[in-house]
């Protein structure tokens, strides 16, 4: 049994930059990965199987899982092995579902993301640039940046991604009033697809700095969101209300997140927040690579 993890994708800034003849809007986004995310497990075996657990894996069940991106990722990256002359055998595969569904920290990606690093682990095949770029971007945007999992700055569509360094973790809470957000549905409703960039950002920023750049910047996506979701704007409140350093939305929502000076200081926040939101998803964590 062999085991990768996929971390939650926070976007710490999100601008729409402009939008190309194929619909496909061009942004640049701040992104970290966090300690806290979904699971992926694998063992052989003598024919494909798929399970789903987790608190959350219920809003992935359906009667035909075939439908699931960590299906779409296993055979794509066995079309390429076995494309290449190699084997891709049988595997058990299993998804331990710790994050909601379609709240904008890139569940659906990390998972794509931790399956392409986790089956070529396991089936001995190293997952080249082309890989990267033909299987990532089409089973989504996002999964360039997720199967790197560390702190960078996106641009394009996704695929352009610049490495950055922190100089030390960052400690958020995480939190979710409990409702699903469709991304299209936010940028359809996107008074303006073309706005400036993100303010500069040195690298190895601490803590403080980060926290700093994050209150001057913005999430073009963010007004959108709340449009669609107003539960949205409870978190932010919530969050700003338990002593967060800044608040802001991640994605396209529905998530929000809080920067905290300390581990202890957003493990009380979360506490607080779960005690009076109970039905909704907290999690206090920090970033990680």
């Amino acid at each position: 049994m062999d085991t990768e993890n996929a971390p939650a994708k926070i976007n710490l800034a999100l601008a729409v930059t402009g939008k190309r003849d194929d619909g496909y809007h061009l942004i640049e986004t701040f992104v970290v990965f966090t300690e806290f995310g979904d699971r992926l497990t694998v063992e052989p075996a003598n024919a494909d199987s798929f399970v789903i657990s987790g608190p959350y894996g219920d809003q992935l069940a359906t009667p035909d899982l075939r439908a699931n991106l960590v299906l779409h990722a296993r055979d794509m990256l066995r079309a390429r092995i076995i494309a290449d002359g190699n084997s891709a055998p049988a595997v058990s595969l299993t998804l331990e579902k710790n994050l909601p569904v379609a709240s904008g920290i890139g569940g659906g990606s990390a998972d794509c993301a931790a399956t392409l690093r986790l089956l070529a682990r396991h089936w001995n095949h190293q997952l080249k640039a082309s890989d990267v770029t033909d299987i990532g971007l089409k089973l989504g945007a996002d999964v360039p940046m997720c199967l790197r999992s560390h702190s960078l700055m996106a641009r394009g569509i996704g695929e352009v991604l610049e490495s950055w360094h922190l100089a030390e973790p960052l400690y958020l809470v995480l939190a979710n009033p409990g409702v699903a957000v469709s991304t299209p549905a936010v940028f359809k409703l996107l008074s303006c697809a073309f706005n400036p960039p993100l303010p500069a950002l040195k690298n190895a920023p601490d803590g403080k700095s980060m926290a700093k750049w994050v209150q001057s910047a913005r999430n073009d996506l963010a007004a959108p969101a709340c449009s669609v979701a107003p539960e949205i704007t409870s978190g932010l409140n919530a969050l700003e209300r338990s002593g967060a350093e800044v608040v802001a939305m991640s994605g396209s929502g529905a998530t929000c997140f809080g920067l905290y000076r300390d581990s202890e200081t957003a493990q009380q926040a979360a506490s607080t927040l779960a005690g009076n939101h109970p039905d909704w998803f907290i999690r206090a964590t920090r970033t990680i690579g």
